[in-house]
């Protein structure tokens, strides 16, 4: 049974390490190409590349997969089947019509429900408490394909659990399900499952400015943002020109006294942090923060670096 590997970051890997473990013939591994990080930007391979390679795999990392000759290079390798997991790359119809049994997608909600580009922090913003993961068939579509598996995430993490925290257990989840699947649908044992568009979600791809804190919002509002945005884009504000960015936060339910208007720095007493910031309701305690170009620290050594930070209004 030869296989294609798509993916990209870390969450990607167990998939592919669980693919492996179980058996299955990789006879490649796609990633995105190399990208240039920190200060001396140099490239960097992505961490599908570095375990593939690690475990002897032939790796690939095409600029397109619409260029004529990488869908020759693919085809002659042919796959019974290509796995994706956060490739980061839209398939084109060459590419899902090569595979005698298509192209499988683990996908980390439960489909229809948040389809597209970021369904993890979406279903934290909204409070969502249930999910799980998706198998489907890729076509044309976002997200649209019709599913070969489902499977709810027993043990969440917990409620204050970040986007990524639950990224990481929902791929692990999806894992398992693939190598569960796959052997059942290239035995033709599974009825492809189409979608009911009428309960269909769509989410949208995050920006930088997604994570500006706009304090107007709830306490338990921007605490959602902090949880669903960690690692990016995070949630951040501006104050002397430049980014602070809050790392961990808790939300205080006590409504702000008479003049304490939402954006307003306070001192804190007996909540085992000493900054916090009036929201439109409640107060978010701020546990660590970093200054643009610094390191992380606990608010009171923040509030000792920069102690008119205390007193001033930040912006919404």
């Amino acid at each position: 049974m030869r296989l294609v590997f798509m993916g990209t970051p870390g969450y990607a890997v167990p998939v592919l390490e669980t693919l492996v473990s179980a058996g299955f013939k990789v006879v490649g591994a796609y990633t995105q190409p190399d990208k240039p990080r920190g200060r001396g930007r140099a490239p960097e391979p992505s961490p599908v590349k570095t375990w593939a390679q690690q475990q002897g795999l032939k790796v690939f990392q095409p600029e397109s997969l619409r260029c004529e000759g990488t869908q020759a290079e693919l085809a002659s390798l042919h796959a019974d089947a290509i796995v994706v997991a956060a490739y980061g790359k839209i398939l084109p119809s060459t590419v899902l019509s090569t595979p005698e049994h298509g192209c499988l997608n683990v996908h980390p909600s439960l489909l229809p429900k948040y389809r597209g580009p970021s369904p993890v922090a979406t279903a934290i913003l909204e409070g969502e408490t249930g999910t799980g993961t998706s198998i489907i068939l890729l076509d044309e579509g976002m997200d649209t394909g019709p599913i070969l598996a489902s499977r709810e995430l027993v043990n969440p993490p917990g409620e204050g659990a970040t986007g990524e925290e639950v990224t990481w257990s929902l791929f692990k989840l999806g894992a398992e399900l693939m190598a569960d699947t796959l052997p059942r649908w290239l035995r033709g044992e599974i009825v492809p499952k189409a979608q009911d568009e009428k309960q269909a979600t769509v989410t949208k791809k995050l920006e930088k400015h997604d994570g500006e804190a706009d304090w107007v919002l709830p306490a338990d509002v921007l605490k959602r943002r902090l949880r669903a945005f960690t690692p990016w884009p995070g949630l951040f504000t501006h104050w002397r020109g430049k980014i602070v960015k809050i790392i961990s936060a808790s939300v205080l339910p006590a409504a702000p006294s008479s003049g304490q208007e939402p954006g307003l720095v306070i001192p804190l007493k007996e909540t085992g942090t000493v900054l916090g910031v009036v929201t439109g309701q409640g107060v978010l305690a701020l546990g660590s923060v970093q200054m643009e170009g610094r390191r992380v620290v606990s608010s009171s050594e923040f509030i000792q670096g920069y102690p008119d930070f205390l007193g001033t209004r930040l912006p919404s």
